[in-house]
């Protein structure tokens, strides 16, 4: 989850500056990145129970030992809530789940590099902790009363606002973990072709990556309950939004949107404002309850970006955020997916001629079926899976046409989609088979 923006302090006087900020991230091919960001979440080896900030095995105590391999410590109220180095940012997520948000990188080979010596830090200084991580998409055990919850001040006035949108809103909040890519686009036409390739086909890579079968030590029902979670948590800022879809949509339909989502904060020296569901065009007004006569900065404009959660969030860059967290190799894929289909002229036309022309399209009814069934859930008249076998293609011959050798990285999800057995399915079979109902197995055989 984003913290907040470097201030820009430029006061807003048009709406056309908010829009030249996002189309300010438009970059010609040969200067586009892959970031991919990843979160864990950490569990004391003893008891496997969720650690707390403060204490001898806390995240704090994590995050500082991380710090020692040449990381900046970011504070929040004098507490380290994060770490920065060039680029790249380790953060906390709100019930500790940690999360590397890596430097924007030329190829996948470059991305892996840069996920094995993070993988390799924190494994380190973990289990000199006593601690090891799950990369599992909601947390297996836990209660939503058992976890901790980190000092960020962001986090203080989404826990208190959350409730009054969805049921589900404290649980993605503290228990879930997720796998996502930031890429980019050259052009605002480019930009509208990914954002609905992407959009259209965030239930298939949610069905892929299902990897949260469990919750509180037994079944709960879904392959991937993460993606459960997201559709209680808050309509105002969630889903797939069908307007992406219509004729006109462009960089100003978009900011139009972002101005109508709810506030959580603004962020003045240094001190989190509670603002929460009050009106970003109010405060272009001068309006704003929580700030009297005030008026927004592009700093402003950057942090409440961050607050929206869209199965794809477009920024300077666009956010691909629809997948469980999972082992090495598959937060491998998930960039190795999005880079197949969108990097390549020839596999963009592809994915995009998949979804405007399929004669099964409605990927919104997809978008609530597939948490629940995964790979099974009907789809013309077959499943989800053949879906996925057809995108997952197009992917490889958009990364053979990169000829970087980056294809390897798509494996586990041939497998996936061939065999149609997930993650999620794998973990159901050995609870119901070796593992004779105990859940915890999963936190010695599926932890990093």
């Amino acid at each position: 989850m984003s913290g907040p923006s470097e201030a820009d302090a430029t006061p807003i006087t048009s709406l056309r500056q908010m829009v030249e900020h996002i189309a300010g991230g438009a970059k010609p091919r040969s200067a586009w990145r892959i970031g991919t960001e990843h979160e864990k979440i950490p569990f004391r080896r003893s008891d496997l129970s969720p650690p707390a900030y403060e204490g001898e095995d806390g995240i704090r105590a994590l995050l500082e030992g991380i710090a020692e391999t040449g990381w900046e410590p970011v504070l929040d109220n004098g507490n380290v809530i994060g770490l920065r180095r060039g680029r790249a940012n380790v953060s906390l997520e709100p019930g500790g789940q940690l999360e590397l948000s890596g430097a924007p990188m030329a190829d996948l080979h470059e991305t892996k590099a840069e996920l094995d010596e993070h993988l390799a830090v924190a494994r380190a200084v973990g289990e000199r902790l006593g601690l090891g991580f799950l990369p599992h998409g909601f947390h297996p055990l836990a209660r939503r009363e058992d976890m901790p919850w980190m000092p960020k001040s962001r986090y203080a006035i989404m826990r208190r606002y959350m409730p009054k949108r969805g049921a589900l809103g404290l649980d993605m909040m503290l228990r879930t973990s997720t796998v996502q890519v930031n890429l980019d686009f050259e052009s605002e036409a480019d930009m509208v072709e990914k954002f609905r390739i992407s959009l259209a086909l965030q239930p298939v890579a949610i069905a892929l990556f299902a990897n949260s079968p469990f919750a509180e030590g037994r079944p709960n029902g879904f392959r991937s309950f993460r993606a459960n979670v997201w559709t209680d948590t808050d309509p105002d800022r969630c889903g797939i939004p069908s307007f992406v879809f219509e004729p006109g949509f462009g960089f100003e339909r978009w900011v139009e949107y972002l101005l109508d989502v709810p506030m959580y904060f603004v962020v003045r020296d240094g001190r989190y404002i509670d603002v929460a569901g009050q009106s970003f065009r109010d405060f272009l007004a001068g309006r704003l309850p929580g700030l009297p006569g005030e008026r927004p900065t592009m700093g402003d404009f950057a942090d409440h970006i961050t607050t929206v959660f869209t199965e794809v969030r477009l920024k300077r860059y666009l956010e691909m955020r629809g997948a469980d967290s999972g082992p090495p190799e598959m937060l491998m894929a998930l960039p190795a997916l999005w880079t197949g289909l969108l990097y390549d002229r020839a596999a963009q036309a592809e994915a995009l001629a998949l979804i405007t022309d399929h004669p099964c399209g409605d990927f919104q009814a997809l978008h609530r079926e597939v948490p629940r069934l995964g790979l099974a859930a009907p789809w013309c008249d077959g499943t989800v899976q053949r879906l996925a076998q057809e995108v997952v293609a197009i992917a490889r011959r958009g990364l053979v046409a990169r000829d970087k050798g980056e294809e390897v990285y798509l494996a586990p999800l041939e497998e996936i989609a061939s065999t149609g057995r997930t993650l999620a399915d794998r973990w159901l079979e050995c609870y119901e088979t070796v593992w004779s109902g105990d859940v915890s197995r999963l936190f010695v055989e599926g932890a990093l």
